[in-house]
């Protein structure tokens, strides 16, 4: 009894003493946007919203942008944008559009 009660007692003691170090997370830059895997219509410009349809397999909306059959329009910034597969697109940290394989 007297042993339970003096480990409680150092576990609290060492928990007051060292309290656990909480990350400091900070929100990304304004202009830092990831888009992974999909862009949904509402995500393009104004301008690029057009040849939309949805997808077989999952229903979700894209849209094609004169991009031809099961291809989609990515839009990363406004010096990099264009036509990848189906899912296959997405834009790297420095805002650049990638095609996965």
């Amino acid at each position: 009894m007297i042993k339970s009660a003096v480990i409680a007692l150092l576990s609290l003691a060492a928990a007051t003493a060292c309290p656990v170090a909480t990350p400091q997370l900070s929100p990304p830059p304004a202009n830092l946007v990831i888009r992974v895997d999909w862009q949904y219509p509402d995500l393009l410009p104004p301008r690029f919203r057009n040849h939309c349809g949805f997808e077989n397999f999952s229903g979700r909306p894209y849209c094609s942008d004169h991009c031809g059959s099961n291809y989609q329009f990515f839009f990363c910034s406004e010096i990099s944008f264009g036509c990848c597969r189906l899912g296959r697109g997405y834009c790297d940290f420095d805002g650049r559009l990638r095609c996965s394989p």
